[in-house]
């Protein structure tokens, strides 16, 4: 009982503040003026590609500039990357197993080189989402097109981060990311997180199929979710608050997307409205993502939906219940997999392996 009151109590505490609300306006500036460039010129429905590339922004939040920027560019590769491959799946009309074989193996290289470059957030996660997000939506421009507007906006928001140093002009020598070699015992936690991404991914993304889902994706990303924790608890914690905090999002987007009196679309422009809203939502996920997960995934599932929609309009009842129960099978899928494929128990004296929290 105790123990159940412990995880109560850790599940609803909210970590001390620590600069959120700057890196929260950088991440909304680097997500806000690349879609509002492209509602301007009449094209939301690119808005998908624009904001994985400003997710940039979220990487190196208290590094200074000269750190941020390295941080951000090691980041941009994951993101680019993910958004590059999705991209190229949809131009094909790969999907289904093809989608789950292909996340899952780019899952496990993403985790190899995140778990090295030591980025953070931790793991692929978004380059992930990003994959099978862009391989779930139609493609109304050239391949080339799709994957310059994330890399334009990547590049907005390296300069977003990197703006400050105007101010101070400092450059200081040798102030650059430490990513020293792996040891041999570091190296082999690092093949194991890989290996828990692969399975997790892989195993979230079939059953989505075998269930006759349409976003398969959804569980693949949820899946992931668990392995950036940093011990088991942490591993648990984090699915928890990825279902509960999803749960929670999708109420949101409910009373968007649903007809009714509560929802703005009734009063204004839709797809102002939804493009104000993934602003809105990206600045408020930032603002809690190091402080508490659960409250930052009720923000970032309208993010992700809404873009969703002004990609592509869907039925949004469908659309949220297999959101739920994607989420659900995801985030379960990824506990099991932490607890089922562990690493080599440490000799006692000996620092815990760092693969998947912070290699030094």
């Amino acid at each position: 009982m105790r123990k159940l009151l412990s995880l109560a109590r850790e599940l609803n505490s909210i970590g001390p503040a620590n600069n959120d609300r700057v890196s929260a306006v950088r991440v909304a500036l680097s997500v806000a003026v690349p879609t509002l460039f492209l509602l301007a010129i009449g094209r939301p429905e690119l808005t998908l590609y624009a904001v994985f590339g400003g997710l940039t922004a979220m990487y190196g939040r208290n590094e200074s500039h000269q750190r941020r920027l390295k941080h951000q560019l090691q980041a941009a590769v994951v993101l680019l990357g993910g958004v590059t491959v999705g991209t190229f799946l949809a131009v094909n009309h790969i999907h289904s197993w093809a989608l789950v074989l292909v996340e899952a193996i780019l899952a496990g290289l993403g985790s190899i080189y995140s778990d090295r470059v030591r980025l953070k957030p931790n793991g692929p996660f978004f380059g992930i989402l990003a994959l099978g997000a862009c391989a779930s939506v139609p493609l109304t421009v050239p391949f080339g097109v799709a994957v310059l507007i994330a890399a334009a906006s990547a590049s907005f928001s390296l300069l977003v981060g990197f703006a400050g140093w105007i101010r101070v002009r400092t450059w200081k020598s040798g102030a650059t990311r430490r990513a020293p070699a792996l040891a041999p015992r570091l190296r082999q936690a690092a093949v194991v997180h890989a290996a828990r991404y692969v399975t997790a991914v892989g195993a979230a993304g079939a059953v989505g199929v075998l269930s006759g889902s349409g976003y398969p994706h959804w569980a693949m990303a949820a899946a992931a979710v668990p392995l950036a924790g940093a011990d088991m608890p942490s591993a648990v914690n984090r699915g928890i608050h990825r279902i509960v905090g999803t749960f929670l999002g999708l109420g949101v987007v409910a009373i968007v997307l649903f007809p009714g009196p509560l929802s703005p679309l009734q009063y204004l422009p839709e797809t102002a409205v939804l493009v104000a809203l993934v602003i809105i939502c990206q600045f408020c996920t930032e603002l809690f993502m190091t402080r508490h997960y659960g409250w930052a995934m009720v923000f970032f599932t309208p993010v992700i939906l809404l873009m969703t929609e002004l990609a592509a309009h869907t039925d949004p009842g469908r659309m949220i219940k297999e959101r739920a129960a994607e989420t659900l099978v995801g985030a379960l899928t990824g506990i099991a997999v932490v607890v089922l494929i562990r690493s080599r128990r440490r000799r006692p004296g000996k620092p815990a392996a760092a693969a998947g929290a912070d290699l030094p």
